[in-house]
């Protein structure tokens, strides 16, 4: 028989134990009459950043806390406040709060995070009306900005449709956007995204987005408005009894919509290649965003964070493009996950240097409704930005 090293099992045992102990709280929590969700989350935020900036030091909690209802003739809702606040070290530029520390984008603020009204009008048809999350694919280009405090949510109506065999079609219509600032921005954007998942090695999906940021009063953002077309396949497929192929390739093309007073047509390329064994998964990866007419590739509803880096030196794609070049090593290890992650920055054509890297994560979950994570990222400027190291330690307990 094999043996079970001393370490993972106290750590399996842990998990089962926190899991049994949370249980009454856990069935407490639901019953017929709907569900009570609840998310605490504390963090805390270190930012060294070169030049006149004082360093930052964030410590904040955030609470959700939500209902949802029971099912209906076919109806169903729910509404989730949620809040951060400074717990102690608040020694940082919230961008709302503009003191003289370096950013770091988690305001105190309390809001109305979600809330909405669905409707199953048929098995695989549902309809969803009011402030709600949108995730498309890994966030690229639609998603919730998960990682900030104050999540990112839509005052929109979309539409899910599962009735073709291996297909899911996603519509929405945006009128709103809600950001990690807690500011709402008004817009009139259509999206719609397809995924075929009928493919032997893998799946496809293909979209459009129409951002028309249309406020009058808030001019600066109509810079923001674009359209872009995009497609994209990845999957993993089994080389051998113990070793499996990852891969992916996505292609968009993006121009001026609307009221952008700019004139651009831009393009955005990703390539990965990977194998995975035994709990060990490596990547490589080229990632490029063109600009045209100092124009940018933009992706303003994209979980940004999780892309080019996480000292988020290219939350705005520079005036030349941006190419990252970049290697991820993952190790599932006693039930925890590391991560190490190398990116090298140029411009879109690999004429100049940007900076480069190194990006390090530890996080795990014990049983169902505890984590906790330690995450680190330096960026060495060679010619874009400044020197920049971030460190975070955070615990989360979700119900």
């Amino acid at each position: 028989m094999k043996k079970i090293p001393a370490f993972t099992l106290a750590l399996s045992l842990g998990s089962v134990q926190a899991d049994d102990l949370l249980k009454p709280v856990a069935d407490a929590l639901q019953g017929d009459w709907g569900q009570i969700k609840t998310d605490i989350r504390y963090r805390y935020e270190y930012v060294d950043q070169e030049g006149n900036t004082e360093e930052a030091h964030a410590s904040t909690m955030r609470l959700r806390l939500g209902y949802l209802t029971p099912k209906f003739k076919g109806f169903q809702g729910y509404a989730e406040m949620e809040g951060n606040w400074e717990l102690g070290l608040d020694h940082y530029n919230s961008i709302r709060n503009r003191r003289p520390y370096a950013v770091v984008a988690d305001p105190q603020e309390t809001e109305l995070n979600r809330g909405w009204l669905s409707y199953q009008v048929t098995k695989g048809v549902l309809v969803k009306a009011g402030r709600q999350r949108i995730i498309h694919d890994d966030h690229r280009f639609i998603g919730n900005v998960g990682w900030r405090q104050l999540e990112q949510t839509y005052d929109a109506v979309t539409i899910r449709n599962e009735l073709l065999p291996d297909a899911v079609i996603e519509a929405a219509f945006i009128w709103r956007v809600q950001n990690i600032l807690s500011r709402t921005i008004d817009m009139t954007s259509p999206l719609l995204h397809i995924t075929y998942t009928g493919l032997p090695f893998g799946k496809i999906s293909a979209y459009g987005y129409w951002l028309d940021y249309d406020d009058a009063s808030d001019s600066a953002n109509f810079t923001l408005s674009s359209q872009t077309y995009g497609i994209r396949f990845d999957g993993r497929h089994a080389l051998t009894d113990w070793l499996d192929g990852l891969y992916h390739l996505e292609y968009a093309h993006q121009m001026d919509y609307q009221r952008n007073p700019n004139d651009f047509s831009t393009s955005y390329y990703r390539f990965m290649a990977g194998l995975s064994a035994y709990g060990v998964t490596i990547k490589g990866t080229v990632e490029n965003l063109t600009a045209d007419n100092n124009v940018g590739f933009s992706m303003p509803l994209a979980t940004l964070h999780a892309f080019q880096g996480w000292a988020d030196k290219f939350l705005k794609t520079p005036k030349n493009g941006v190419r990252d070049v970049y290697a991820t090593v993952a190790v599932k290890l006693w039930g925890t996950q590391l991560m190490g992650v190398y990116h090298d920055f140029q411009d879109e054509n690999g004429n100049e240097r940007y900076g480069e890297e190194y990006d390090a994560l530890v996080t795990r979950k014990f049983g169902q409704h505890f984590s906790v994570l330690l995450k680190y990222a330096y960026y060495n400027a060679k010619g874009f930005s400044t020197d920049t190291q971030k460190v975070w330690g955070q615990v989360a307990m979700h119900f």
